[in-house]
């Protein structure tokens, strides 16, 4: 009984398509507050032009907009 209503769930729902994001640091944080610096560092960039990888989500996306004037960002499609 449980394993046909677990079916019916799933059944419904449609698997997204999940995005990665491109980062790229291009501008030094010098100059700028500790909490942006700690930003970059917790996005896992070591230093000026380096890129990273990250899966699309909200909590990545407000990392991005902490230091929007650092970073250069790219959508990669759900393959890349």
């Amino acid at each position: 009984m449980a394993d046909k209503q677990a079916k019916k769930k799933a059944k419904g729902r449609r698997k997204k398509k999940k995005t990665t994001l491109r980062i790229k640091w291009v501008k030094s944080s010098i100059g700028y507050s500790q909490r942006q610096k700690a930003t970059i560092k917790s996005l896992g960039l070591k230093r000026l032009r380096d890129t990273v990888e990250w899966k699309d989500d909200p909590v990545t996306r407000g990392m991005i907009d902490r230091v929007s004037h650092l970073v250069e960002v790219e959508e990669l499609g759900a393959g890349n």
